[in-house]
């Protein structure tokens, strides 16, 4: 399968407000659940957005697994969450090193929560809600700022 382009930092669907699915079942969420999945680990990303591909919904995938830049990165089967929201944190933030495929060659530290509950449709339908910690919790706060146009970059910390 060949992977799309990656939107690179200055394409204007990085900075756009993402449409939520209404029809999960409908062929091109699954086909875009699969294309994002596979640009994914071609990239040796951990996560990615729909935006990212240049798809304007509300579709993250997840998929942790150590690399080069994440070494100590849990593996995990990569997880398709539709429309996925934040529902709680807890109060714990902590710093941490990102980069983003669509800002290559950019690393920054960035404070996210370290734990948080979810919500999303599985691309069956079903909602699920999860606790996520730490490296995972990282990864679903990084995509979902995707989905409301913020680059991992505005929220760098200045030390």
């Amino acid at each position: 399968m060949i992977t799309p382009a990656i939107a690179q930092a200055g394409a204007p669907i990085l900075r756009s407000q993402a449409q939520l699915v209404d029809k999960i079942s409908d062929p091109k969420i699954l086909e875009l659940i699969d294309c994002l999945t596979n640009t994914a680990i071609a990239h040796q990303g951990v996560g990615i957005a729909a935006p990212q591909i240049f798809q304007p919904f509300r579709v993250i995938i997840i998929a942790s697994h150590p690399s080069d830049r994440y070494p100590d990165a849990p593996k995990m089967t990569p997880v398709a969450m539709i429309n996925p929201r934040l529902l709680a944190h807890g109060k714990q933030i902590v710093e941490d090193w990102e980069s983003c495929l669509s800002v290559p060659h950019t690393r920054g530290l960035v404070p996210r929560y370290q734990q948080i509950e979810v919500e999303y449709n599985t691309s069956s339908g079903e909602v699920k809600q999860e606790i996520l910690t730490d490296f995972v919790a990282r990864i679903f706060q990084h995509e979902l700022d995707h989905l409301d146009g913020i680059l991992f970059t505005d929220r760098i910390t200045d030390h």
